[in-house]
């Protein structure tokens, strides 16, 4: 079938994205779903500071790829070998599609998948094949979803379906601002009731994890951001206390406001002046948790002693170290019953045609989430 989707020829162009054009719409030829796979029509998708990395060239990736990660749609057709699924389902994919045979899958942790890994690096779907192509080049899946294009054929284990009463606007944030923010505090961290937490970098994944800090009973959440806009807003969702990253005395301010470090620090900005702030105000016996994904000639240095000496934990969390099947119904009733109000996160609904604006908006900081609405 033919289908019209956002392309990305090649890494690194420049910004303003409006006037360079690194997303090209355009109409490629999408197989039938394979063995294990199904045709989904995508109804919302979200733009993710991830997708910016690769366009960016941060997170490199094979081109040419039809690029979207977090997205909800309705299954269309349904490939052989799929009983979990049906048509008419509505479902949130989920970036990391897992196998389910591999060590990790069978310890309980498929967001760390090995093939899912390797397919995810490669362009491929689960299966290892491209269904899209563009005459005779075969165009790469973008972890596996390819979600700013109105069908996407995806493996069966990428989807997770989901309640028909949910608006798909809502139903996409779950497939990857929410895991992955909620799932660092939840999962990764595990923060108790009464921990002094603190949140770095407050974009769709950060403000997630300020809004579980505070459902997990966090006495102290500290926001910490750039921009005084997204301070007030995490003020409005729970933050007890706010600190712009920009004040040179930001880790000290923090640390006095804790009375000498948090229990938790997030880092969700991808970027390791963030990181190292996060490190310097984890408190002795504290958790650093990181979700960001810096480039990945990016390092960081510190004292490992500090590790042996203060019993200090420098951990990531991919996927928010979710199980997407049990996590995610678990997250949406947990915003139905108020204690997880992520529509508020979400600033504007675009089209597809105007996505290289978006992206701009989404580089300058000047947006949460943006949602592309077919």
């Amino acid at each position: 079938m033919k289908i019209r989707a956002a392309v990305l020829h090649e890494m690194g162009a420049p910004a303003p994205y409006a006037t360079s054009k690194p997303l090209k719409i355009e109409t490629l030829d999408l197989d039938p779903p394979g063995e294990g796979e199904v045709l989904v029509q995508i109804k919302a998708a979200g733009l993710c500071h991830s997708d910016l990395s690769v366009i960016e060239g941060a997170r490199p990736r094979p081109m040419p790829m039809a690029i979207g990660h977090e997205a909800a749609g309705i299954v269309k057709e349904i490939g052989s070998g799929v009983h979990s699924l049906a048509v008419g389902d509505h479902v949130v994919l989920v970036f990391v599609p897992s196998c389910g045979h591999c060590i990790p899958c069978a310890e309980g942790r498929p967001a760390l998948c090995e093939p899912g890994a390797v397919a995810n690096g490669s362009g491929t779907l689960l299966s290892g094949k491209r269904r899209l192509h563009e005459g005779k080049t075969d165009v790469n899946h973008h972890l596996g979803v390819s979600a700013f294009a109105d069908h996407a054929v995806v493996a069966a284990n990428s989807c997770v379906k989901v309640d028909k009463t949910l608006s798909f606007e809502e139903a996409a944030l779950f497939g990857c601002a929410v895991i992955t923010g909620v799932g660092a505090v939840f999962n990764t961290a595990k923060v108790k009731a009464g921990a002094r937490v603190a949140v770095i970098g407050l974009g769709g994944v950060g403000l997630n994890s300020l809004l579980a800090a505070v459902a997990a009973g966090a006495r102290q959440v500290i926001a910490v951001d750039v921009r005084d806009d997204k301070l007030a807003l995490a003020k409005q969702l729970g933050a007890t206390h706010t600190v712009n990253a920009t004040a040179p005395d930001a880790a000290e301010q923090i640390k006095a406001i804790t009375s000498g470090g948090v229990d938790y620090a997030f880092e969700m900005a991808g970027s390791i002046p963030a990181l190292e702030l996060a490190w310097k105000i984890t408190r002795r016996g504290g958790e650093t948790v990181t979700a960001g994904l810096p480039h990945p000639q990016k390092t960081m240095s510190f004292a490992p002693v500090q590790l042996v000496g203060e019993e200090r934990t420098l951990k990531g969390s991919y996927l928010g170290s979710c199980v997407p099947l049990r996590d995610i119904p678990i997250y949406i009733d947990l915003y139905r019953a108020g204690k997880l109000p992520v529509d508020r996160l979400m600033s504007d609904k675009v089209k597809l045609d105007d996505i290289n604006e978006a992206f701009d908006r989404l580089a300058s900081g000047a947006t949460v989430r943006q949602v592309i609405v077919f």
